[in-house]
């Protein structure tokens, strides 16, 4: 079984233990990062760099995300084919969400998570997004909790320290993915919503990753209809005008029971 991780040797030099007789080889655990393939109808969409783990997730949320369907009903992952060169994940779409995608297909190499794929032009870049719907005021104790718990449950970063986490928490519902991209991790999230039994209304729970807030997180976050961010690093501005395009309250720099709200102020219940 996959488990993300590889095992390496690798050569530990500390301080003050510089000599060679001093130096020790340790067995080290690293994150995979391996080409997964997203073809849909039997056709090539993108080539992203991902962690080939939680692929049914990934392959799922990644086609909600980027808007290929509509909803986990219009999407069926009919085949998942590994080899040497990597994974293709083959999915069914309805032939009129195929035939949109006509416009915006490409293959590309996605670097550790690459947001826009398939975008062939400037302006198709920056799209307009979804309205999410208003969802529920939470207290800053609230995020510092969440926070927490997703830190908890992380086990590749824990044996590997290079992962990116993403966790959905909501009245002690907590989910985590994690993934070597920032935004493969949200897709594995949005995927694992969809296909719990029965599926997780995402409208009241909070996103939490663990790395900045960029344009195609929040973007991801008003697809998925999670109304509100929170990342452990900076936001960029784009972020900030998805959020408030969105209506997506967005936190950042959450750590050491800190935070800046940089959109969406009206749910976050103050004392």
């Amino acid at each position: 079984m996959n488990d993300g991780l590889r095992t390496t040797r690798a050569l530990r030099i500390e301080p003050g233990r510089t000599s060679e007789h001093e130096s020790v080889m340790i067995e080290d655990m690293v994150i995979e990062e391996s080409p997964v393939a997203l073809l849909y109808n039997g056709l090539p969409f993108a080539v992203m760099m991902a962690t080939p783990v939680d692929l049914e997730d990934f392959a799922l949320g990644f086609a909600l995300c980027e808007g290929i369907v509509g909803s986990a009903r219009e999407f069926s992952l009919v085949d998942v084919v590994r080899d040497e060169a990597g994974v293709a994940l083959h999915a069914a779409i309805p032939q009129a969400r195929f035939d949109r995608l006509e416009d915006r297909r490409r293959m590309l190499e996605g670097r550790s998570g690459c947001g826009l794929c398939g975008v062939a032009e400037l302006r198709d870049a920056i799209r307009p997004p979804p309205r999410v719907d208003a969802g529920h005021r939470v207290a800053p104790d609230d995020i510092l909790a969440a926070l927490h718990a997703v830190a908890q449950r992380q086990p590749m970063n824990a044996r590997s320290g290079g992962v990116h986490a993403s966790g959905f928490v909501y009245e002690g519902i907590v989910i985590v993915r994690e993934d070597v991209g920032r935004h493969n991790a949200v897709d594995k999230l949005v995927g694992a919503l969809q296909r719990a039994t029965p599926a997780i209304e995402a409208v009241n729970g909070m996103l939490v990753v663990t790395s900045r807030a960029s344009y195609e997180i929040v973007r991801k976050a008003a697809f998925a209809g999670i109304p509100t961010v929170v990342a452990m690093s900076a936001p960029t501005a784009q972020a900030i005008a998805q959020a408030e395009a969105a209506d997506i309250t967005l936190v950042a720099f959450a750590r050491d029971a800190r935070m800046t709200v940089y959109a969406g102020r009206e749910r976050i219940a103050l004392a």
